[in-house]
């Protein structure tokens, strides 16, 4: 019998959990299927926000959304446990919008949070460039720059520099005391950083992919390149 291989998405996001697993954080997967609460509101994401619009988001007939990002597992998952809170929650995400070489309507994503006393943005920066760097070598260049995030305050951007060129692969920053609260915790106690990147692109940025669409088309000529752990 012939022997399959993981598919690189697989591939790498058990990677990065191993990595994340040998700094003591536990894997957590939330519903691709959540409430409005979970997937916004306990997010600090205003009524108002754009992302709820149909346009970004699928709506299903009771109410509920496919989820637009893996934060909707934060609040679920902090109010199950008490700090110190290290949890990596990787798992499809859905935006209804029009795909295109950089975009798709699914797309894979690893979320990150870490909440304890006298958590900071340093130790948000030490990590993603540790990761970074074991991910793509020791000579890597990460860059941060500021941006915004509902969920995240401050919240930033990173990118990383490979083959000369920069690359954004995601956002990061400190949870907004008002996530905080809604899990329950007294933001004048506790701190703590979350972080969000895309699984595909940095597969893209690695090996010169095109095209998003591609992990997704079943092409079993573009899926052999990858090679890998055997399934």
């Amino acid at each position: 019998m012939i022997k399959g291989t993981l598919h690189p998405v697989t591939q790498t996001i058990r990677k990065a959990v191993s990595f994340f697993e040998k700094l003591g954080f536990e894997v957590f997967e939330g519903p691709e299927v959540d409430t409005e609460w979970y997937n916004f509101d306990s997010l600090n994401v205003a009524k108002d926000h754009p992302a709820r619009d149909t346009q970004d988001t699928f709506w299903l007939t009771d109410g509920r959304v496919l989820r637009t990002q893996t934060s909707n597992a934060q609040v679920r998952y902090g109010k199950m446990h008490q700090p110190p809170i290290k949890v990596v929650s990787p798992g499809v995400c859905y935006r209804n919008e029009s795909t295109d070489s950089g975009h798709e309507t699914t797309f894979m994503q690893l979320e990150g949070l870490y909440i304890d006393k006298g958590v900071t943005m340093g130790m948000l920066f030490k990590i993603l460039e540790d990761f970074y760097k074991y991910t793509y070598g020791e000579n890597v260049k990460l860059r941060f720059q500021p941006s915004y995030f509902p969920f995240t305050e401050p919240s930033v951007e990173f990118h990383v520099k490979f083959k000369g060129k920069w690359f954004e692969l995601g956002g990061a920053g400190m949870v907004h005391p008002k996530v905080l609260e809604n899990m329950g915790l007294d933001p004048n106690v506790y701190s703590g950083f979350a972080f969000g990147p895309g699984v595909e692109r940095p597969i893209m940025v690695q090996y010169g992919i095109q095209d998003i669409r591609w992990f997704r088309s079943g092409d079993l000529r573009f899926l052999k390149q990858f090679g890998g752990d055997k399934c």
